[in-house]
């Protein structure tokens, strides 16, 4: 089916509401999701893939921090997504990067990974040039890296494939981010690693994406849509005797 961005927001948001997200945090989260689709990035993929998870994270449990400094700081993301847990890492690294020139910002055990990015969008549109990335424990053994220049809220993105595994390679559930206040952060990798490019997504095209979504509507499938309207009709409150008793004129009507 075709929905426009507003269509998808609306629902997403009122989806998070009903899995439990605070006002504020659910509207972010809806942002991020509407901003992937409408980019040809698969938010709303994205979003299905972690809902079970999300459906599971105790609301309350925040992303803790283990370790700054002026230039560095270190959150453990309690293995929650990172609708819940990436605002403090971001605004952090921001504030770093800002004050010092340039952060680096390591966020362990998260996922919905993908979904950093209309996050740094945001910062990106602030003055800040964003490199991030991250490594996908699969076969093959992938690194994606998303590079956003300063006042461009657009990013080039790249996924490589590693030839070579590392003995010590472990499961990676973590993101690492870096901020400069005036120095572009280019979203390549040095010619000397081992690495294959499996995909490319310039600027340019993720801008086209985005103004064909805007014009014509984003393609959501029909399941996946069900499934948050779902989720949405949790907020609704049951008609009862006390949801009526703030309604209408009541018994006395003195206006």
């Amino acid at each position: 089916m075709i929905v426009s961005y507003n269509e998808l927001q609306g629902l997403c948001r009122k989806a998070f509401s009903g899995i439990g997200f605070e006002d504020g945090d659910a509207a972010d989260a809806a942002d991020m999701v509407a901003w992937m689709q409408c980019h040809g990035l698969h938010g709303v993929e994205q979003l299905n893939r972690g809902l079970d998870y999300l459906l599971e994270e105790a609301p309350e449990s925040r992303p803790r921090l283990i370790y700054q400094d002026g230039d560095l700081a270190v959150l453990d993301g309690q293995g929650h997504s990172v609708l819940r847990s990436i605002s403090l890492a971001t605004e952090l690294g921001f504030a770093k990067a800002r004050a010092r020139g340039l952060s680096v910002v390591k966020i362990r055990r998260c996922h919905n990974r993908q979904l950093i990015m209309g996050y740094l969008a945001r910062l990106a549109g602030r003055g800040m040039n964003i490199t991030a990335f991250w490594r996908n424990a699969q076969v093959p053994l992938t690194e994606q890296v998303v590079g956003f220049r300063a006042g461009h809220a657009t990013p080039e993105v790249r996924v490589y494939s590693v030839r070579e595994v590392p003995e010590e390679n472990e499961p990676n559930d973590g993101i690492t981010l870096v901020m400069a206040n005036h120095v572009e952060l280019l979203p390549s990798l040095g010619a000397g690693h081992d690495l294959d490019l499996l995909a490319h997504h310039p600027e340019s095209e993720l801008l086209a994406c985005r103004q064909q979504a805007l014009r014509e509507g984003i393609e959501v499938d029909d399941a996946i849509w069900g499934r948050l309207k779902t989720l949405a009709h949790r907020i609704l409150v049951e008609s009862s005797e006390a949801s009526r008793g703030g309604a209408g004129a009541g018994d006395h009507d003195n206006d």
